[in-house]
């Protein structure tokens, strides 16, 4: 089993920045590829952002990249999330989820590790 818990969550105002963060712990040997996702009340989980197993491939949400970049610590067994110029319409419960494989994939249905997830709130 995969254990994942995330931090960082909070409130802040349009403008501001918030670093989330993820760590894994369990059977996490071997490659891996790890994700953000976000929910809303009444929506589909969607995706934010996911990194390789080593770290030299990411891909974002639509209209995420510039503002938001995800990163791994694999010797701390880490994933962070840092959102800049954050927006209103951010406002969500933000999960990390967790895959075995070196392909990385954006749909949510190949994660089948999902931590509890992280209230973020952007205040106008």
């Amino acid at each position: 089993q995969v254990q994942l818990v995330e931090s960082g969550g909070g409130l802040v105002q349009a403008g501001g920045s918030l670093r989330l963060s993820c760590a894994v712990s369990g059977r996490t040997f071997g490659s891996s590829t790890r994700g953000w996702f976000r929910q809303t009340p009444g929506k589909e989980r969607e995706f934010v952002a996911a990194i390789n197993w080593n770290g030299d491939k990411t891909d974002y949400g639509d209209s995420l990249k510039g503002r938001f970049t995800i990163s791994r610590d694999n010797a701390k067994n880490t994933v962070d999330l840092q959102m800049n110029s954050l927006k209103p319409d951010d406002t969500a419960v933000y999960y990390c989820a967790f895959r075995r494989g070196s392909d990385m994939t954006t749909r949510r249905e190949s994660y089948p590790y999902w931590g509890q997830g992280t209230q973020v709130t952007v205040s106008s």
